[in-house]
């Protein structure tokens, strides 16, 4: 490492604790629920700001090969997905809160047809901005190999729903963004990632999931 990258460097490891460890930390313990959306628009906003000073970014890369998400391979691979998602949804709210089983969908219609509509833009692409756009290209390079680089950002991202305080939210967030990250990093595709994380939270709100994917309903362990 060249002495007049150093401070550059520095300065990429404070932004990276700073958005990834310590505004996790400080939305779960300090900030009550009604916050959980404002800090998020915060931070996107600071992401950002961010991601236009990174050197060569441009926003237009995030649509690039969009056609090769609706390629069969990953109509295929969306399907899947989808499938699994909410077998796992299903099983979950069976074994913890059976009543809970497309409460939406039967008692508040209206609200999930916001939720499908509104999700995708308000949720989904804010989280994927932060935890695949800015993380791969401002600061992959911090990170030890490009596997690693996945692992932990499937593990920042779930330490992002700690909010929630809840083992089942973190098992299904780390692995959701194992999948989101390799759709960014590996198959190239902003589009397909964003895609799969939309249909993760529409799965996810159809069967009942919002039981654990709302803020409103998390208890403290202090």
């Amino acid at each position: 490492m060249t002495t007049d990258r150093a401070p550059d460097i520095r300065r990429r490891r404070i932004e990276f604790l700073l958005i990834y460890a310590a505004a996790p930390i400080v939305m779960a313990v300090f900030l009550p629920a009604k916050w959980m959306f404002p800090a998020l628009f915060l931070i996107t906003i600071a992401g950002i700001f961010l991601l236009v000073a990174t050197p060569g970014f441009r926003w237009r890369e995030l649509l690039r090969g969009w056609r090769l998400a609706f390629a069969p391979a990953n109509l295929a691979l969306m399907l899947a997905f989808a499938l699994v998602a909410a077998f796992a949804s299903y099983l979950i709210l069976r074994a913890t809160r059976p009543e809970a089983l497309f409460s939406l969908i039967r008692h508040r219609p209206l609200l999930m047809a916001m939720i499908f509509a509104l999700y995708p833009w308000l949720s989904a692409l804010p989280q994927e901005i932060l935890y695949r756009v800015l993380f791969f290209r401002r600061y992959a390079s911090l990170m030890p190999g490009p596997r690693a680089a996945i692992l932990i950002n499937a593990a920042l991202f779930s330490f992002a729903h700690l909010m929630y305080w809840s083992w089942i939210v973190a098992i299904l967030t780390f692995a959701g963004g194992i999948i989101f990250a390799w759709a960014y990093e590996i198959r190239r595709s902003f589009v397909l990632a964003f895609l799969l994380h939309a249909i993760a939270g529409w799965i996810l709100f159809a069967f009942g999931m919002g039981l654990y994917f709302y803020a409103g309903n998390a208890v403290r362990p202090f």
